[in-house]
């Protein structure tokens, strides 16, 4: 708005540019459902590399009749192959979902009362459910020499008695909720943000707890999680067993207190997630949920076929393909390779042993499109798997054939360049669909311009819907798009062969404009990738002389 003009003189006044720039959102950020030890179970939980899942959720481990526990295997498989970012959720047996599985076992949480005078001063349980807490994981109380009503509360690890380290200190508590300070004990530890990374406090009395320092290496034990509730891991959750499916989902029957959806309702809480892995599920009704899951995400969903048990269920899938339930409508958002990988097992003396394809291929899609970008096809010569021994069942040209015409992509040994992904096809990806959405690379790329320019254009809402408004969108819109034709994103030697923005009157007619609804028209060439090389040879005919 000008200013005021009263005096004689200059003005200066700063005009708007009408420049709104939009920057391309992530493309591989990975999220990765299933149980473990250890960790959150009330939220999605991002790693940033292999130590930060093992230190959150126990890295790897193994069931008691020494079958893997695939999350853990596939996150680290992710990292291994050149992911860089992950979503984690946590399943595991809750209250609900017993209550449909009774003869499963309740995963619980560690619990010590921390004794007063007069009888119990406040609880303290371990802040996630598990054994993981359990004696290793011990509470100090320290004196406060300034006062006799308040105290310090450690958060210590003694997994040998005399042996322990701080991890958490909260000075100057009270049990007073009311505290002056705001150092009341269950405020200040539980607080979400600046709070412990351990514990939780409940049931706080006025009976001042009972000290218990550390004054020499034999000095008083710290007061153990789980010496009055043992934590318990609960029911080992199975891909595709009822009760592991019951905790995923994706029929949206299971909510919080607060009654929102959990298990992997979970991620629609985090700003944006590109790929989804179930590590080892393949129950076709679930996966068909969490297609349609993906696609009102916008999100990617990396499907593993069968466990390879035996020769006659690898020959049958080779045969038949996929179900037809996974290749419908909301197919177009994922894709599904085959056959399982074979890769040493650390917790086996480095054996070798059998895993689904999720994690190594959710690695490879970040490395690809870090190296080349998201409208490259990952797969092909050097789309090769870190840490494979080999293949669970090796494909000849015409297996490979058979499965690739079926919407299968492929995983090959090749002499000389390794076991490769040799498939860029989604699950809509069949020769008898005809999709638009037939390859991977032009899927994934669709989905990042809705994600970029859906996150570019806020600024829109609520702005004069007229000329000035369109010419803006078409500026800002068409600077991003042409970003990404300098980059080799779209077919075409020029801008207006391979992409157009068209935001006028023509498709904002006055009836539209009366709603209050401004419509962006975007289209892109997509680039195709090469699936198919035919080198054709001809002899030549010999010169005749005249």
């Amino acid at each position: 708005m000008p200013a005021t003009l009263t005096y004689p003189g200059v003005y200066i006044e700063e005009l708007s540019s009408g420049v709104h720039t939009i920057t391309g959102v992530a493309t591989s950020i990975a999220a990765f459902v299933g149980w473990a030890p250890e960790g959150p179970t009330d939220a999605a939980t991002l790693v940033q590399s292999w130590p930060d899942y093992q230190n959150q959720f126990g890295g790897l481990t193994r069931q008691s009749d020494g079958t893997p526990n695939y999350l853990g295997y596939a996150v680290n498989q992710f990292f291994q192959n050149g992911g860089s970012q992950a979503y984690i959720v946590r399943l595991v047996v809750n209250a609900q979902v017993k209550a449909a599985n009774p003869n499963d076992v309740l995963a619980v949480a560690a619990t010590v009362a921390i004794p007063g005078n007069g009888g119990t001063a406040f609880t303290v349980t371990a802040i996630d459910e598990g054994q993981w807490a359990n004696t290793n994981y011990g509470i100090r109380i320290i004196a406060n020499p300034a006062s006799t009503t308040r105290f310090s509360l450690l958060v210590v690890y003694a997994p040998t008695p005399g042996q322990e380290s701080t991890l958490e200190s909260f000075p100057n508590l009270s049990l007073d909720p009311n505290d002056a300070l705001s150092r009341s004990v269950a405020s200040v530890i539980n607080d979400p943000d600046t709070g412990s990374s351990f514990i939780q406090v409940g049931s706080v009395t006025t009976n001042f707890p009972t000290l218990n320092p550390l004054t020499s290496p034999a000095g008083t034990a710290a007061y153990a999680l789980g010496s009055t509730v043992a934590g318990v891991d609960g029911t080992v959750l199975v891909p595709n067993n009822p009760e592991f499916i019951s905790a995923l989902n994706t029929s949206e029957t299971l909510k919080d207190a607060q009654g929102r959806l959990i298990g992997v309702y979970l991620l629609a809480r985090v700003n944006i997630f590109n790929l989804l892995c179930v590590p080892g599920l393949s129950d076709l009704s679930t996966i068909n949920l969490l297609q349609e899951f993906c696609f009102n995400q916008r999100a990617f969903y990396i499907v593993d076929p069968p466990e390879p048990t035996t020769a006659t269920v690898l020959s049958s899938y080779i045969a038949n393909g996929p179900d037809s339930s996974i290749t419908g409508t909301y197919a177009i958002n994922s894709a599904l390779y085959f056959p399982w990988i074979s890769a040493p097992d650390p917790l086996n003396q480095n054996r070798a042993t059998w895993f689904p394809p999720c994690g190594f291929m959710a690695g490879l899609y970040a490395a690809t499109d870090a190296d080349r970008g998201v409208w490259k096809a990952p797969a092909g010569i050097d789309a090769s798997l870190t840490g494979a021994l080999a293949l669970t069942t090796v494909l000849t040209d015409l297996e490979n054939g058979s499965l690739n015409t079926q919407a299968v992509n492929c995983l090959r040994n090749f002499r000389v360049y390794g076991n490769v992904i040799w498939g860029a096809r989604t699950l809509q990806g069949n020769d008898q669909a005809g999709s638009q959405w037939k390859y991977v690379p032009i899927r994934r790329l669709a989905l990042y311009l809705e994600s970029s320019l859906y996150d570019g254009t806020q600024w829109v809402v609520f702005e004069p819907n007229d000329e000035p408004l369109w010419s803006q969108i078409r500026l800002n819109v068409g600077a991003f798009m042409q970003g990404l034709f300098l980059q080799g994103a779209f077919q075409g030697s020029t801008p207006a062969q391979a992409y157009f923005v068209k935001c006028d009157a023509e498709n904002n007619p006055q009836s539209q404009i009366d709603q209050g609804i401004v419509t962006i028209l975007v289209g892109f060439a997509p680039l195709y990738p090469a699936e198919f090389v035919v080198i054709q040879i001809q002899q030549m005919a010999g010169q005749l002389q005249s």
